[in-house]
């Protein structure tokens, strides 16, 4: 058995230990210039391979002696990027050689048969960060981790670590690094990932760990894991959602602590080792090990804490992930996840020309309101054949990035256009598209994409067929669809949570008998791929349906047209996120004339819905909402997700209603009907969230009449929407209504991790914590932090 075979068996069979700090047993050792080979070089740790290779190798031994399985060579900062800095760049392929040859020998040498010891060749994320600081593309990045990882392999490593991760860009460029010294050497080394969370709760350009996580999983990593920024109990949060989602081993190597004012760090080896034994009880770790301020005797002691211990064991999960700075998931909490459509050149004539004029930073601003309108992904196409699409697509993300947190869906025929997007966005995103016009050709040129990169794919119901190779009705669409999941699963090895299909939207109403009726095959195309692979999801772009129709009708036709593909189960809906018109808003004839359409129903529907809607003006006037009720114009703008006058609206009723009584009234029957509606399958999650914001605004408003309560104050209570749930509208209420009655209120905001809930009470110290969340994974949530809280001896009631 080969030593990384063997390495791989003992992860299944027990826990096993990497070693603790080099830098910290360096500085230990107080040593001066000579040491260094001269003054220029002082602080460079890496460079004490050459000049006193007995040094590192003391420090090595005494983490063997310690227990240790893993040694991890003293090379964190031996890249060329690093090293230029003491002028030893042309010496980089040499230092890591030798590190990795000094361990080796001492970890052979300490090898028995039943603790065979292994080395890690320890590569870290540089001086740059791609995302964050720039400074270096992703070409030179890759190039200087290559050299480095060749002098690794050549030294005798067992694995590569790309540890302290602060960037996933910076990552892939480690893994494209590794591929290219992998193939110039002729040989495969395991590859494992660690990332540092920083006291912010997310790695330095952004992501959390699920979003981490989520970038990584198409790797065939040995491990993935944690180190350095804190201590082991900051990280609890961290490793159990690692846990809760990872296919890989999971790795914990916290620092001990974290540094105070003089630099110490202060956490004893007892108090890691009974912090890192919670972490055992729950069952969340496979490797653990010890970063900055840790020394040989914290290894010892979780070397005896993880003895007998199991190891944790491996998640298997179908959902379908993609991320941004931010995850997300593709499940029935976000179905249809909403993808926005004005980021492309051949949909939006103001972007089209915005990108013309080269007003990149205006055309990114059309993609953050995008966002900030409810889209969760965006699709971003610059097929101009009048420009560079290459050159519009890296200034483009250079100023798109900085603005959204959330995936990208990157729409281009040229594999070298969507390459280099790849190597411009964080996370895991999406690829529209691929598809069997020429056969396998598209997928042979862009599947190797997104394997490499992390990428799922969006494939059209397209195939090789003369006659009509676009998929017009539900048994084609149907057909091709289950021909592509065969070849891609079982050929390309593409998870089927990976697979997007997209059954083709085409328009209804031009008069082409090609398309007459084409509305409800697409349809029940959505439904039949749906029922035949469950796993595998659906996308649809909804516009293009109403293409050709006078515009008054093209919202509403579009509005039915997905209401009804949602309830086909369509995943995901590429539209304005900024124009959504409800299907519950639409008046019952033009439900129908929509209706008649798509189902081709009638003697002529196209003529009827055109007649119909020619000289109607897109929205119903303000003169038909002015005659309402002033109580129905209230509920009416939450339950259509409008802000358009109900400032006025709310002034007025402001003359004869109390502030509270608004609220608990109009404004929360309208509430109501909106979660009738949602009950009812005839909202979606988006639009669920434009009544929120609407009801905010109200609540907002109405907030500054109020008179808080004179009296002393009545209690204290910590509000905070859960991780992973963005969703507070019910947690607003609760505060304006209990900060009218006498109470304090500390809100926290959403997204409101178990540890900074702890850390608000132990400063605030309330009578009462409130959790909030929509999610049906938040009420796991709450679970987790309630088991948190009670773990700090946090104990006062908690209301959710």
């Amino acid at each position: 058995m080969s030593r990384i075979d063997k390495l791989k068996s003992l992860l299944s069979e027990r826990i096993l230990v990497i070693d603790g700090a080099v830098g910290t047993a360096v500085q230990a050792l107080d040593l001066g210039p000579d040491e260094f080979g001269g003054p220029e070089f002082e602080g460079c740790n890496e460079y004490l391979v050459i000049t006193r290779p007995d040094l590192i190798a003391g420090i090595h031994q005494s983490y063997l002696d310690a227990g240790a399985d893993i040694l991890e060579t003293d090379t964190f900062g031996a890249t060329a990027v690093v090293l230029e800095e003491y002028g030893l760049a042309h010496e980089a392929r040499r230092i890591n050689r030798e590190a990795a040859q000094m361990a080796r020998e001492l970890a052979d040498s300490a090898s028995t048969d039943d603790k065979p010891r292994f080395v890690a060749g320890s590569m870290g994320p540089t001086t740059k960060s791609i995302s964050v600081t720039g400074g270096i593309t992703f070409e030179e990045l890759a190039a200087s981790y290559c050299e480095q990882a060749l002098g690794l392999i050549e030294g005798g490593a067992d694995l590569l670590l790309l540890e302290t991760s602060q960037d996933t860009i910076n990552v892939k460029a480690g893994l494209e690094g590794i591929s290219q010294a992998s193939i110039e050497l002729g040989t495969e080394i395991p590859v494992s990932v660690q990332g540092t969370v920083e006291a912010m709760g997310t790695l330095l350009a952004g992501q959390d760990a699920e979003a981490f996580y989520t970038s990584l999983a198409h790797r065939d990593l040995l491990w993935i894991g944690l180190n350095c920024a804190t201590g082991p109990d900051f990280m609890t949060d961290h490793i159990r959602t690692l846990a809760s989602l990872s296919r890989f081993p999971i790795a914990c190597v916290p620092n001990a602590g974290l540094p105070d004012e003089d630099g110490n760090y202060n956490e004893t080896p007892e108090m890691m080792a009974a912090t890192v034994t919670r972490f055992l009880d729950a069952g969340w770790i496979n490797l653990v090990g010890g970063c900055c301020g840790t020394v040989p005797e914290h290894i010892r002691l979780l070397s005896e804490a993880v003895a007998d211990r199991p190891p944790r064991q491996l998640v298997v999960s179908s959902e379908s992930r993609v991320s941004g700075i931010e995850a997300l998931v593709i499940d029935e909490d976000t179905r249809p996840a909403i993808v926005g459509e004005r980021t492309n050149v051949l949909g939006s004539r103001r972007f089209r020309r915005l990108i013309a004029q080269e007003s990149f930073e205006e055309a990114a601003e059309v993609g953050r309101r995008q966002a900030r309108n409810g889209a969760h992904i965006l699709d971003v196409c610059l097929q101009d054949p009048d420009r560079d699409e290459k050159a519009d697509m890296t200034l483009f993300l250079d100023h798109l990035t900085k603005k959204i947190k959330t995936p990208v869906m990157i729409d281009s025929t040229d594999h070298e256009v969507i390459e280099l997007a790849l190597k411009r966005l964080q996370g895991k995103s999406i690829i529209n598209s691929v598809n069997l016009e020429d056969g396998e050709t598209r997928f042979q040129t862009v599947i190797p994409l997104a394997r490499r990169y992390g990428a799922a794919l969006v494939v059209g119901c397209i195939d090789e067929d003369k006659e009509q190779a676009q998929a017009i009705t539900r048994e084609r669409k149907l057909e091709i669809a289950l021909r592509s999941a065969q070849i891609l699963t079982e050929k390309y090895h593409i998870p089927i949570e990976d697979i997007y299909f997209d059954p083709l939207v085409f328009p209804t109403g031009t008069g082409d008998q090609n398309y007459v009726g084409s509305g409800v095959e697409t349809i029940e195309g959505v439904r039949l791929i749906k029922e035949a692979l469950p796993q595998a999801k659906t996308v649809l772009g909804i516009s293009n349906v109403s293409f050709g129709l006078p515009p008054a009708g093209r919202e509403v036709l579009n509005a039915v047209f997905l209401y009804h593909c949602v309830q086909a189960g369509l995943d995901m809906a590429i539209v304005n996120s900024e124009l959504l018109q409800r299907y519950t808003s639409i008046p019952e004839e033009e439900r129908k004339l929509s209706e008649d359409l798509l189902w081709n129903r009638g003697e002529d529907p196209i003529a009827a819905f055109a007649a119909h809607f020619r000289d109607k003006a897109p929205k119903a006037t303000e003169e038909e909402r002015r005659n309402l009720p002033l109580d129905e114009r209230l509920s009416l703008a939450v339950i259509e997700g409008t802000k358009e006058g109900l400032a006025e609206d709310l002034d007025e009723a402001l003359l004869e209603s109390a502030p509270l009584d608004i609220i608990n009234g109009p404004l929360m029957a309208g509430m109501a009907e909106v979660g009738r509606q949602f009950n009812a399958n005839e909202l979606i999650v988006a639009e669920v969230l434009q009544s929120a914001e609407s009801m905010k605004f109200a609540v907002a408003r109405l907030e500054t009449h109020m008179d808080r309560a004179d009296s002393a104050v009545r209690g204290k209570i910590v509000l905070a929407t859960v991780k992973g749930d963005v969703h507070d509208i019910g947690k607003n209420l609760v505060d304006i209504i209990l900060s009218n009655n006498g109470y304090q209120v500390i809100n926290l905001g959403i997204k409101v991790p178990p540890q900074d809930l702890i850390a608000a009470c132990q400063q605030h110290r309330p009578d009462m914590i409130g959790l909030s969340g929509l999610l049906v994974k938040s009420a796991q949530m709450m679970v987790e932090t309630v088991g948190d809280l009670s773990q700090a001896q946090i104990n006062c009631p908690v209301l959710v």
